[in-house]
């Protein structure tokens, strides 16, 4: 197992590690949005591994173990004794493709010893939350599936994913992992406060927000941003929304991906049903530092002592842009909350995928989610 990293001035950070090329190799590779224009590197790193299986997106900040980089690759490999591989792919377009696209990608990988699966999204078409509900459609309940949507820094224009050796956009690409080796372990959390009233979504279809109290969405949103609302959509990442059904106390967190002037609406990662309770959330510097630590100690309930263990931090953009110069210090706690032989790489993006707790796998945003593999 080892993690290395790409910089434009330093190159790669150590010789490419060829001899742990196998079929039963990872290869996880997470890059700056650059380089869809500039494949050098990552056509560098594809064929140096002929035989493995290369996951990886673009980002809105690479993370390489407690330092986040920008414009650059953060990889790593760990070549498998025990566990079985197969790769998933599947198209999506657009919301209404997205459940289809889940289901395309379970039926490739279930088998009776599958345990787990990792999967990263297009993260600008994509609705996670159709994505995941046609990934569940499909497979055991409980099982470990993990991941995260692809981002574009916090431009929201084109984001991408490594589909069979080539660099897509528009596309779902999952490793499954198979056998009674593989030990996955998973934790996600949040740390932004809830202010102002609770609405009512009034009106919505699927991941986009039409009404909320029947006023038009953007419009109300605007009139809490003040003078950030001239960066929509980007600062809307600073307040995401907080979603619940009506009776249930659990709250799913909301980040806008896209917005419409003309109908003023707002396109979210996931989910915003009609009839569901909407609050607007703000920053906690230090809960959302005490929130990746408390994902750090989720993912031990499963996760060996004493052999090496990868950890991949999937974190959200909104996170990165609200903490900014202390950014690190979530990574840094993460760190050192892991098992002492833990490699660390990851990158932040527009949504993350996990289970919640012990339950189902759902979308969330704005939280860091981690997973950690091994083979004790």
């Amino acid at each position: 197992m080892k993690t290395f990293s790409y910089t434009p001035r330093d190159h790669w950070s150590q010789r490419l590690p060829v001899e742990l090329d196998s079929p039963q190799t990872l290869v996880l590779a997470f890059c700056a949005p650059g380089y869809y224009d500039e494949r050098g590197p990552v056509d560098e790193l594809l064929a140096a591994f002929p035989h493995s299986h290369v996951l990886g997106c673009s980002s809105a900040g690479e993370i390489y173990g407690a330092e986040l980089r920008d414009e650059s690759l953060s990889c790593a490999i760990v070549r498998f004794e025990e566990t079985p591989l197969r790769r998933a792919y599947a198209r999506v377009e657009g919301a209404a493709s997205s459940f289809a696209a889940g289901v395309a990608v379970a039926e490739q990988l279930a088998a009776p010893d599958l345990r787990g699966i990792f999967v990263l999204s297009d993260g600008h078409t994509v609705n996670g939350t159709a994505l995941i509900r046609g990934l569940g459609s499909v497979l055991p309940e409980g099982l470990a599936i993990t991941g995260g949507l692809a981002a574009d820094g916090n431009r929201f224009q084109r984001t991408w994913v490594i589909r069979d050796r080539d660099l897509c956009q528009g596309e779902v690409s999952a490793v499954g992992f198979y056998g009674e080796r593989i030990r996955i372990g998973h934790g996600s959390q949040g740390g932004w406060d809830i202010f102002g009233p609770e609405r009512l979504i009034t009106r919505s279809e699927g991941n986009v927000l039409f009404e909320l109290d029947g006023r038009p969405a953007l419009e109300l949103y605007k009139e809490y941003l003040g003078e950030l609302a001239t960066g929509l959509p980007a600062t809307a990442l600073l307040f995401p929304l907080a979603v619940r059904a009506p009776g249930d106390g659990r709250q799913t967190v909301r980040t806008v991906l896209d917005v419409s002037e003309k109908d003023s609406s707002m396109t979210f990662a996931g989910d915003v049903p009609a009839g569901s309770m909407a609050q607007l959330m703000k920053a906690n510097f230090d809960r959302l530092v005490q929130g990746a630590s408390h994902a750090a100690l989720a993912t031990r309930a499963n996760t060996p002592e004493d052999v090496d263990v990868l950890a991949v931090a999937i974190s959200c953009v909104g996170r990165r842009l609200v903490l900014g110069e202390r950014t690190e210090e979530e990574l840094e706690v993460t760190v050192e909350t892991l098992p002492r032989r833990t490699h660390f790489v990851g990158f932040y993006s527009y949504g993350e995928i996990s289970p919640y707790g012990e339950g189902r796998c759902e979308l969330h945003n704005q939280t860091m989610t981690l997973t950690t593999f091994a083979e004790p």
